[in-house]
């Protein structure tokens, strides 16, 4: 595999943009820099930068598309001219969602679609007209999100499918409100926000990032509004030499003990090392707030949760300290749809916070509150977080659309049924095939962790070289290249395309393969192509 035609000076310049923009340029590479036209039309371009999945769950898709069937029988009942119908009618829908039901046998769908209906009544004690005319009404998209942060059935589904999956069925005792978003990168947004806007956290305060992290978390705090100070927390334990565990050490984790740290942001499962948080590290957090930070804010990121068994989430231990952050988008292969989740317990420190503010600050936040309510001090923060989604003056606009919502809520009643818990099986063997066959390529060695949700894999390739060939040539490596440069010869001359670890603020030299969006065989590849870098890297170092 020849040298790149990217210089190192124009590698220093391009390693300064956020590794998703970076990719613009793999991507120009692999597409176009082929040797001829025969080697590009036989060379297959593998772009393992996308976290966007491969897989779709069509269970809970077609209960969708089969309760829109229903919901326009409902509209056309009340109103039928042409094309034109009613609002769907609350009295009596159940009995005729029954009857509908029985009339379409082999309408797809329609069996998970009863099923989740009377799961509904039966495990939530949900009135049958009133669910299903909340369902029926969500679907067709002609009203408003009453209330604005959810409806509230759907809440309710979802808090306990959070609960399964997320809270290891283990709850906190305080009750966890949830408000609807779009996507869990609009719930990020609105976090920071909102937390700015009602005076928790100010311009230039300190938060912690535990880092390797996704690269979003590094860059809002960059940003004019915020002007954090970031303290990182790294996971730079090893298991051996030349092989990370990424785990944060005990002393990383104590900087948190730290009361001028306000906020720590974590993904968990990490993004990219792609595992838990550990036992560990979860009572180490919960000790330093018992103990030496209370007021500290964790906003936990648990979008991967469902790829390890048994996971629990820090929000089940911190549950008076935690936003927790989640978005539909990876498990069910819905990136599309927008489906994220902001989580607040009822008992928290954030209103705690805002409570004990300046009189001044408190009225600031009267007059920007005050035309949703006589008594705006009383309105919680998961409630300003909705209505700052929308600037405050249109928060009787605000919310998730409804036909979202109502998918949102049929993702979750399928993961509670037989058929969602061996989807939810399938999806994690699928990642940990690939993860298999792209080691087995690289002939690299990673740490042996039963947290590992291997939806991505952070490989170091600085310290795979000194475990392989020895110190001289990791050093040899670092004076002599730039650490994206093992991505542009992928690119160029491989059609591989990677994220470089350093935009998460991993180590420089490493590298993000997700193992979500290529098919398994592709992995292999791609682990072979990185075999074949470092090899050459060698050669090229053995003359001299």
């Amino acid at each position: 595999m020849p040298k790149s035609s990217v210089t190192r000076a124009e590698m220093e310049k391009l390693a300064g943009l956020s590794p998703f923009e970076l990719k613009g340029e793999f991507l120009r590479l692999a597409e176009h820099h082929h040797d001829d036209q025969q080697a590009r039309s036989a060379r297959l371009m593998l772009n393992a930068g996308r976290g966007n999945p491969n897989w779709i769950a069509t269970g809970p898709r077609e209960a969708f598309y089969a309760l829109g069937h229903f919901s326009l029988t409902e509209s056309r009942r009340v109103w039928t001219a042409d094309d034109l119908g009613g609002m769907p009618a609350k009295d009596g829908i159940a009995d005729r969602f029954t009857a509908f039901v029985k009339a379409h046998p082999d309408l797809p769908g329609i069996d998970l679609l009863e099923r989740s209906v009377r799961l509904g009544v039966e495990r939530f004690g949900f009135d049958p007209d009133a669910w299903v005319h909340e369902l029926t009404d969500g679907i067709t998209g002609d009203n408003y999100p009453v209330p604005d942060r959810m409806l509230v059935h759907l809440e309710q589904v979802a808090r306990a499918y959070l609960h399964q999956e997320l809270f290891d069925e283990r709850p906190a005792d305080a009750e966890l409100k949830l408000f609807a978003t779009e996507g869990g990168t609009a719930a990020m947004c609105y976090v920071f926000d909102s937390l700015i806007a009602n005076g928790v956290l100010r311009k230039g305060d300190r938060i912690a990032l535990m880092v390797p992290i996704f690269t979003p978390y590094i860059e809002i705090p960059e940003l004019d509004e915020y002007r954090f100070e970031v303290v990182p927390v790294h996971a730079d334990l090893f298991v051996e030499e030349g092989v990370r565990q990424w785990r944060y050490p005990t002393e990383e984790v104590a900087k948190l003990a730290d009361p001028s740290i306000r906020l720590v942001c974590l993904v968990n499962p990490s993004n990219p090392p792609s595992l838990a948080l550990s036992d560990r590290v979860r009572e180490q957090i919960t000790g330093i707030v018992a103990r030496d930070n209370p007021d500290l804010i964790v906003v936990t990121d648990d979008v991967y949760g469902t790829f390890v068994n048994g996971f629990r989430t820090i929000a089940a231990d911190l549950p008076r300290n935690t936003l927790l952050v989640y978005s539909y988008s990876k498990h069910y292969g819905a990136t599309g749809w927008r489906l994220g989740l902001i989580g607040l317990h009822d008992d928290n420190v954030v209103d705690e916070q805002i409570a004990r503010l300046p009189e001044a600050e408190r009225d600031r936040l009267r007059a920007r509150y005050g035309t949703l309510s006589l008594e705006p001090d009383a309105i919680p923060f998961i409630d300003r977080l909705v209505a700052d989604s929308r600037r405050v003056a249109l928060n009787h606009t605000a919310g998730l659309g409804l036909p979202q919502q109502v998918q949102m809520g049929l993702f979750s009643l399928f993961a509670m049924q037989d058929e969602g818990k061996a989807y939810k099986a399938r999806v994690q063997e699928i990642v940990r095939t690939r993860l298999g066959l792209l080691v087995e390529g690289a002939g690299m060695k990673i740490a042996d962790d039963p947290q590992r949700a291997g939806y991505y894999l952070e490989l170091d390739l600085l310290a795979e070289a000194e475990r392989v060939y020895g110190a001289d040539f990791a050093r040899h490596l670092e004076a002599t290249y730039e650490p994206i440069d093992p991505l542009f010869r992928l690119a160029e001359h491989a059609s591989v395309v990677l994220l470089n670890g350093g935009g998460f603020d991993g180590p420089k030299w490493s590298v993000r393969v997700s193992l979500a969006n290529l098919d398994d065989l592709d992995y292999l590849k791609i682990g072979h192509h990185l075999h074949t870098v470092f090899a050459e890297y060698h050669d090229e170092w053995k003359p001299s």
